[in-house]
């Protein structure tokens, strides 16, 4: 498939407040309709980052209740754009989260959603650890999305570490995959340019990976340094490691 897309990708430094996090993403997302972008994207976690459990049962919703979901339903529609929402955590019982990406269409509707299959269960040093599968159910299924400009591969974050899932989406005709995240600043600083590059050199894909950044909370700081990398492995744009967005014209011929 010819790919002619314009790009816009978001860096956000989502936080512990739903309602910031939706007025944060709302403004960035007008910054990229203004340049014309035609498919915009967020990070990981964009609604919501937080380590405290209580807290994170007290706001979350199910999917149909989130107000970054029904946010981005409306500004799609409104602007005709496209936009995946890089991933909500959502509430599906108590204690229990999925950590899902969600892919809306001009329209404003929802086509496609994408479940975290691998859970970020990691000992990084004495003082910070993340155990995942404690609270979020993984997903089970590879998610490829045929659009009118590229057939899309759904992934998030810690999944870039497994290369089956980035073959097998390619084989299934991917052009692009997508990777929204919130890596750590060690492993970002160790790992995100080298992984991404590789899933990108090895299957001849593009890669749009939207991250979040800086100071989340209290007890979590993300790598930030957003990019889009094209088949040969050449970064076509990295955000650094401040909140901020680009647009970026995504060909192929």
């Amino acid at each position: 498939m010819d790919i002619d897309i314009k790009i816009g990708i978001i860096q956000l430094s989502s936080n512990d407040n739903l309602k910031d996090n939706c007025r944060q993403l709302e403004y960035y997302f007008n910054q990229c309709v203004e340049k014309g972008a035609n498919f915009i994207l967020s990070p990981e976690v964009s609604n919501f980052i937080s380590t405290d459990n209580e807290l994170r049962n007290k706001t979350l919703t199910a999917e149909k209740e989130d107000p970054m979901i029904h946010l981005v339903k409306k500004l799609c529609k409104k602007f005709t754009v496209w936009c995946l929402i890089g991933s909500t955590v959502l509430k599906i019982k108590k204690d229990k989260f999925v950590n899902r990406s969600i892919l809306i269409n001009e329209n404003g509707k929802i086509v496609s959603k994408y479940d975290k299959i691998h859970m970020f269960d990691v000992k990084i040093n004495c003082k910070e650890t993340y155990f995942e599968s404690k609270f979020f159910k993984p997903g089970r299924e590879l998610v490829l999305v045929k659009t009118p400009f590229a057939k899309i591969g759904l992934t998030i974050c810690y999944d870039v570490r497994f290369p089956y899932l980035f073959s097998a989406l390619k084989n299934c005709g991917a052009d692009i995959i997508c990777v929204p995240s919130a890596f750590t600043v060690k492993t970002g600083k160790d790992h995100w340019e080298t992984l991404l590059k590789a899933r990108a050199i090895e299957n001849q894909i593009f890669i749009i990976a939207p991250a979040q950044c800086g100071q989340n909370t209290s007890s979590r700081k993300t790598w930030g340094h957003s990019v889009i990398i094209d088949p040969n492995g050449k970064i076509l744009c990295d955000l650094g490691n401040k909140i901020d967005y680009d647009v970026i014209q995504l060909k192929n011929h």
